[in-house]
Parts: C-alpha cells; structure tokens; sequence
C-alpha cells in the first residue's frame, strides 16, 4: 500500500556626479559600489591624515627661516585639513573633489613642498604614493595615470635636488610605486564597477524569477480551487445528467423519476454557479482582506461532516479533542479555507474511490499542534502511487492537498490507516501564534 508525505518548506568612465545616494558611472546608479567606493576613499584619506601628522614636525623642522617656515606651515594645514574634512565627510566634500580634479592636483603641489622640506626618506612619501592610488579610484585610469606621472616627477625632482649622490634604482623606487598605486586604483575601480553590473544583474534575475513564482503560485491555487469546487460539482452534473439519459430512453420511463433527476441537474448547475462566483470573488478579494476574519474550524468541520454524511455515502463521524489548557482554535480565513479543502478532498476520496463504509475526522488541539486526521476503511491507496504519477495521470486532487500543507506550513502524511486497512489522511500543523490557545 502506497505513502504520500510532505513537509512544508514553510543591481566606466569618469564618474561626473557623485551624491550622498547615487553615481553617474558607465553603468548607471549603483548604490552598493557607490558605498564601497566611499570607504575605500575615506581609507585612503585617513591614512594620508596619519602621515602627515607624522610627518609634519620634520617638515617644519627642515624649513628655513622665514618665508620658508610660513610656506611649510601653510602646506601642512592645507593638506592636514583636506584629509581631515575628506575622511570626516565625504558625503558633503568627496563630490567637489569628484567635479574638481584640479583640487587634487593643488594637493599634490602643496604635498611637494612638505616633501622637500620634511624629505624624501619620511613618511611624507607614503603620501605621495596615496595620491595616485586616489586617482585611480576616483577618475579611473586616465586620472591614475596623469597623477602618477606627475607625482613621479616630483619625486624624481626632490630626488635630484636633494640627492644627486643616490643610485639611480633607489631614485626610482617611488616613483615605480606610483605607477603601481595608480594601476592598483584604477583596477579596484574597475572591479567595484563591474561587482555593480552584476549585482544589478543579479536583482533583475530574482526579480523575475519572484515574479513567475507569484504567478506560478496562483495558477496553481486557481488550479486547486477549481478542482475542489466547479470540476467536482460539474462531474456530478455529467453523472446526473447521463442517469436522466438512460432514464428518458427507458420503454416505460418514470415522470417522478425523471423530475428528480431533473431537479438534481438544476441543483448542481446552480450550485457550480454559485461556486463560480466565490471564486471569482476570491480571485478579486484585496490582499490580506481574506485572511482577516477568523473562522471557528471546529463549527466549520462539524457543518462539512454533517452536509457530507446523508444519502448513500459512508457513515461519517467528527469529533474534536483538546489538551489540558488547550481550546480549538480559530483560524484565519485563509488558513481555515485550506483545511477544509483537504478536509472534503479527504471525504470525496473516501466515498468515489476507496468504496469506504466508515469515515472518521478528528480535530486535535494539544501539545501546541493542531492535529486532524481523516481515516476510512476503504481498499486504500493503489500500490506504487506518487504524486508525480498522480500529476502525469491528471489526478490532481491528493497533489492539491500537498499543496495547501505547504502553503500552511504543515505536514502531511497520507498513508495506511489503523491495521494497515483504509487510508488515513493525517495533518499537522503549530498552533496559532506558535503557542496553544487557551
């Protein structure tokens, strides 16, 4: 005998403007690449800050008299108060910056003073390879390049003017290195352009994919609606209306007989309509109106068993059973109309294909689960039976009340009942709010 179990699953060239939220880059605003870029800018500033400051007393000291100590002093509180205002906010200065590349170039020049004054061989020449490095960031490699071969000729030039003894290798140490910074600028720009592209990329995919997943979701609740609802009322009209047939081309036929059947066909076809306009009224139902009410599922099973149980069906029972301090709960709307579907899905299995006597619905409230089982003593479920050979057959009932677990969070367990005889239809779920109802 077959089981069928389910768990629920319960978005380069130059950068022209640059705001506090977005950036006109090659392609397009990237505010995730926007704010890396803005740190690593701050970085850069509040390491050339550090050395500055290390170096300043060495600058000043090497000044001559005079003149020269004002122009020292007023390098250092240029340059120590750009890279302070640039690293404390670059939201409001890192776009003048940005418009203005002739603002680090006066940079680099009062830099050059420092360097001359403070000398080659201090940490004012970690600065000089900041500037390039910037540039690389900021406007790419054409900014790299030009401030790399300006600050390399500085450094040549200082080199020169201070050092003429030094071996020509050691004199091109710096300026090499800000050749490389530059490279190491631009290319970092370049990845954080394209880490962009492909983030922006990456959010259109899931976009799309959510968006054929909602409509996947409601093709498949339509689905389900219409099988549990117009298709089943439907076959009845067909069986109702074949039995008249057979009834209209008897040699004798019976005019009571034949009003009855009548009257069956025209009660079904009303109420197939009636189905029809509820669901089309759930179909136009705001979004989250439905599930707003909340719905005594114990009444409602009660009613469904007892409209189920007259005629030539099985014999059908309910009962319902709560925990110490527990109570049955109320559902939302939506939640409750998920039940009962799988709960009359249940019961129509029973009575069309497992030939049953006997049903049982139980609604158990304990533990902090709401359990609810139906059981029958019919011939049970064929054996080898999954739900993709159910899908491919197009039986979609079983494969509707797998569906409605998963949207509930619940498990579903389908499967032999008590002596492996029958079916048992068995539900969990937790309780509402995640705690017992009391």
């Amino acid at each position: 005998m077959a089981t069928i179990a389910t768990t629920a699953r319960g978005n380069a060239g130059p950068l022209r403007r640059w705001g506090t939220a977005s950036v006109a880059a090659d392609s397009g605003a990237l505010p995730l690449q926007v704010n890396a870029v803005q740190a690593m800018c701050r970085q850069v500033f509040g390491f050339r800050l550090a050395m500055i400051a290390v170096a300043a007393p060495a600058a000043l000291l090497g000044a001559g008299p005079g003149l020269g100590v004002r122009l020292v002093g007023a390098a250092v509180v240029v340059t120590f108060m750009g890279s302070y205002v640039l690293f404390r906010d670059w939201e409001r200065f890192g776009p003048l910056l940005l418009a203005h590349p002739s603002l680090l170039a006066a940079d680099t020049l009062f830099g050059a003073l420092l360097l001359i004054s403070a000398g080659p061989d201090t940490t004012l020449a970690y600065v000089s390879v900041c500037t390039p490095l910037l540039a690389g960031i900021v406007y790419g490699w054409r900014g790299a390049a030009f401030f790399a071969s300006l600050q390399g000729l500085i450094l040549l030039l200082v080199h020169a003017t201070l050092g003429p003894g030094e071996d020509l290798a050691e004199s091109l140490l710096l300026p090499g290195l800000c050749v490389i910074t530059g490279a190491v600028g631009s290319t970092l720009r370049n990845l954080l352009l394209r880490f962009g592209e492909a983030t922006e990329a990456l959010t259109a995919v899931r976009s799309r994919l959510a968006v054929s997943e909602a409509v996947n979701s409601e093709r498949a609740q339509l689905a389900r609606d219409l099988h549990d609802s117009v298709a089943k009322t439907l076959y009845g009209v067909t069986l109702a209306a074949e039995a008249l047939a057979r009834s209209a081309a008897a040699p004798a036929p019976d005019p009571a007989a034949l009003k009855a059947q009548a009257d069956l066909i025209a009660r079904s076809a009303r109420r197939a309509a009636a189905e029809s306009r509820e669901l089309l009224s759930d179909l136009r139902r705001a979004s989250g109106e439905e599930g707003a009410a909340a719905v005594d599922l114990d009444a409602e099973l009660a009613a469904r068993v007892t409209h189920f149980a007259p005629g030539p069906r099985p014999r059908t029972t309910y009962e319902a059973r709560t925990g110490a301090g527990c109570s049955l709960p109320k559902l939302p709307r939506v939640q409750a109309r998920h039940l009962l579907a799988i709960v009359g899905e249940a019961l129509d299995n029973a009575d069309r294909h497992a030939a049953a006597t006997r049903v049982r619905v139980r609604l158990t409230a304990d533990d902090g689960l709401l359990t609810l089982t139906v059981d029958d003593d019919g011939t049970g479920l064929p054996p080898g039976t999954t739900l993709e050979n159910l899908r491919r057959s197009g039986h979609f009932g079983l494969l509707g009340m797998t569906e409605r677990a998963d949207f509930l969070g619940a498990h579903l367990h389908i499967g032999p009942g008590d002596g492996d005889r029958g079916t048992e239809v068995r539900l969990r779920m937790p309780l509402p709010s995640g705690r017992e109802p009391g």
